[in-house]
């Protein structure tokens, strides 16, 4: 009897649909004990707001029934505007699709609506961004009502009867529209053009999962626990290269597909099995690639060089088949496997009685895991300059990571997707402040006793990129700034509340313990790396900028050599902002630049602010026998050199040659000289057209530079830096460590 149960199982198993590009792991189905943990996984997502009740939920589809009769509503006032026969009017539909986490069904208490706008072929995108934005504006329930034509996914935002809408559009090349469309037919993509197909993507990428996974409730319980632990854990955000909400979707499908029968608590820990081990850069695939004969760009690294450089690749099921996780860098990524590796640690002993869901979603210990910190302040004067630039400057921190991570001295750049609010007492001048924090790794550098580490180059080609896009879109506005600062984990206070530290770090007591074994690669980085040492940098809490009305005039006395000891550097202040005076201040060259900056140097206490200067790699300091000089000082007009180096920071170096010694005192003579030539030098300058045809003595040292950067010197030269009155602050960071 008990052979012939087990053979009809075996018999079902086997005429089971396949789903995916493999066949399962396990068809096991579940047993009580699952359905327990399933319960106890659903009682630990209450309280964070994740599921809605049905009053929400009706009122919802309530909204939704209304917007899809304003669409209806207004294709056929629109269809009669172009003179359309009245039988074609009465029968041209409409539709609104849904998509993303709605549509998905795990959308979270309060969260938006994204919806699709699909119109016959007569109705144009200018029609969608006048006319019926204009019957928006006279909706009754309509707030918050904006446009943003020029976005990669041209969308009309708004909120709706208290609910918040990203409203996207396409025209198909078909005369009518009925209510039971079908999105997923690639036929409908034929003749329309990029923006249209981008509009259709999410619609169909999201009909395409669904369609592709064997048990809807399921995937979706285990979707919804999924997300709420990335987001807990600070893993969220395809903006700052981790993952969005299609990525973890897609994952959370393919482990659906490899465990068709399971139940969600077994689905999560089969979750961080799966891809705490999986191969990167393997990519995840819910079904093959099909071809089409439509032309469109698909992932395909076979064809473009490109996608071979994708770290992470997740691969979008419906045509054309794109890499969802391009955004990823080698830092997010080891921060997500690491986290993998923690969820399969904490799910093991969930399953086996020795732990709660509860757990599993306790929020990482981000202040107290790194000893260095990089500190990123966006700040504006108005409230609405502030929403503005905020979101300029989160777009592009992914690209501030990327600097850090081609750095040869730092392992990893470990970005928290939360934003702070800034302390006012430090940012005086503009009272909206909004600051992201990054915790840096450092690499262990073999037999040197000491590194200098510089950040110039790195911190200046990413806040370039972020003036230039502002610039260029006619963002930029008086009092928009950005700064960075180096602070070491003891000096977070300055900028965070102490509830928010003692909070984490009560929290992280266990987890440091646990992350501290031989499985956790972070933590055996972390501790064997020239990161742990003591250094000589002691942060900024924050920096003291030139005023823009009394700027101050070039310095003529003689250079001064700063001291300093290995436990207390001097701060180091550069302000070089487009189209004002120098700071006062010793002149020192730039390591392969063509142009040249200004240092100031102040006693302790021990920080290091700096706003950037126009260089192209490294700002040497002058130091004493004490600390042995790191680089080597080069004088103007040497760039090519560095051309040549496949990274940039300084060489270390233990002993200081003679001949290195004499270098230095041949430019602290040459520099003195200068000095008592420059203020004829100065009024030479004036008289000279802005381009600086005149011919410069060597060494000549530029102090007060008022020319463009040469295209070739900056990180993008599609456009100029801002070279209006706005005054544009570019900060960077410089440390020493010391083994």
């Amino acid at each position: 009897m008990k052979e012939t149960s087990a053979n009809t199982v075996l018999d079902s198993q086997r005429k089971q649909k396949h789903y995916g590009i493999t066949s399962p792991i396990s068809l096991a189905c579940p047993k009580e004990i699952d359905h327990i943990y399933t319960q106890k996984l659903i009682d630990a997502m209450k309280p964070f707001g994740v599921f809605e009740d049905e009053e929400e939920l009706n009122h919802r589809l309530v909204v939704l029934g209304k917007l899809n009769n304003l669409v209806k509503e207004w294709i056929s006032d629109v269809s009669e505007s172009k003179n359309l026969p009245p039988s074609v009017v009465a029968a041209v539909g409409g539709k609104i699709f849904t998509f993303g986490s709605y549509r998905l069904g795990v959308h979270t208490k309060g969260a938006d609506i994204d919806a699709l706008c699909v119109a016959p072929r007569h109705v144009e995108r200018s029609d969608f961004f006048q006319s019926f934005f204009e019957k928006l504006k006279h909706q009754d329930g309509i707030r918050n009502l904006r446009a943003v034509e020029d976005a990669f996914v041209p969308v009309i935002k708004f909120e709706f009867d208290g609910i918040e809408i990203d409203l996207v559009f396409a025209r198909l090349a078909i005369q009518t529209i009925s209510d039971n469309l079908d999105l997923r037919d690639d036929s409908r993509l034929r003749s329309l053009d990029i923006r249209c197909i981008r509009s259709l993507n999410g619609c169909r990428v999201t009909d395409e999962i669904l369609h592709l996974v064997p048990n809807k409730e399921t995937f979706r319980l285990t979707l919804r626990a999924v997300k709420l632990w990335a987001k807990r854990r600070g893993i969220y955000s395809n903006m700052l290269g981790f993952l969005g909400g299609v990525s973890w979707a897609m994952l959370v499908a393919r482990t659906c597909q490899l465990y068709p029968n399971a139940a969600a608590s077994t689905l999560v820990h089969k979750f961080f099995l799966v891809f705490s081990k999986w191969e990167w850069p393997n990519p995840v695939l819910l079904k093959q690639p099909e071809e089409s004969n439509l032309n469109l760009p698909v992932w395909d690294p076979r064809v473009n060089p490109s996608d071979r450089y994708h770290l992470m690749p997740i691969i979008t099921p419906a045509y054309p088949q794109q890499n969802s996780t391009y955004n990823v860098s080698t830092s997010t990524r080891t921060v997500m496997i690491e986290e993998f590796k923690q969820g399969l640690s904490v799910t093991g002993e969930i399953l086996q009685g020795k732990s709660d869901w509860s757990k599993l979603l306790e929020p990482p210990n981000f202040f107290q895991k790194y000893r260095h910190y990089i500190v990123l302040t966006a700040s504006a004067s108005t409230e609405e300059n502030h929403l503005e630039w905020v979101g300029l400057v989160e777009s592009k921190i992914r690209v501030l990571v990327g600097n850090l991570e081609r750095n040869e001295f730092i392992t990893l750049a470990h970005v928290n997707p939360q934003s702070f609010p800034g302390n006012k007492e430090h940012y005086k001048d503009n009272n909206y402040v909004s600051m992201w924090f990054l915790g840096i790794i450092f690499r262990r550098v073999e037999n040197a006793e000491s590194v200098n580490i510089d950040l110039t180059y790195d911190i200046q080609s990413f806040t370039d990129t972020v003036y230039r896009q502002a610039n260029n879109i006619n963002m930029l506005k008086e009092g928009m700034k950005i700064e960075a600062t180096h602070v070491k984990k003891k000096q977070l206070h300055h900028y965070l509340p102490a509830e928010i530290l003692q909070k984490k770090k009560k929290q992280s007591l266990s987890d440091v313990n646990r992350s501290s074994g031989p499985q956790s690669k972070r933590s055996s980085l972390d501790s064997n790396c020239l990161d742990s040492s003591r250094d000589t940098d002691n942060g900024t809490p924050f920096n003291s900028p030139v005023s823009t009305n009394k700027p101050s005039k070039p310095d003529i006395s003689p250079p001064r050599e700063t001291e300093r000891n290995n436990t207390e550097p001097a701060a180091v202040i550069v302000e070089k902002p487009l189209n004002v005076p120098p700071a006062q201040g010793l002149s020192i060259p730039v390591i392969g630049a063509k142009v040249d900056s200004v240092v100031k140097a102040v006693s302790p206490p021990a920080v290091c602010t700096i706003p950037t200067v126009v260089g192209r790699n490294v700002i040497p300091r002058t130091t004493t026998p004490h600390n042995p000089i790191q680089g080597q000082l080069l004088l103007n007009g040497m760039a090519n050199i560095t051309k040549t180096m496949p990274k940039r920071s300084h060489s270390p170096s233990i002993d200081m040659s003679s001949k290195r010694i004499k270098d230095i005192e041949k430019f602290l003579r040459l520099e003195s000289k200068f000095q008592e030539s420059r203020a004829a030098e100065n009024r030479k300058r004036k008289s000279v057209d802005a381009i600086g045809r005149e011919c410069m003595p060597i060494p000549t040292i530029d102090t007060s530079r008022k020319k463009r950067l040469p295209s070739k010197e900056l990180p993008d030269s599609s456009s100029p830096i801002p070279a209006n009155n706005i005054r544009v602050i570019k900060n960077s960071i410089r440390l020493t460590l010391n083994r």
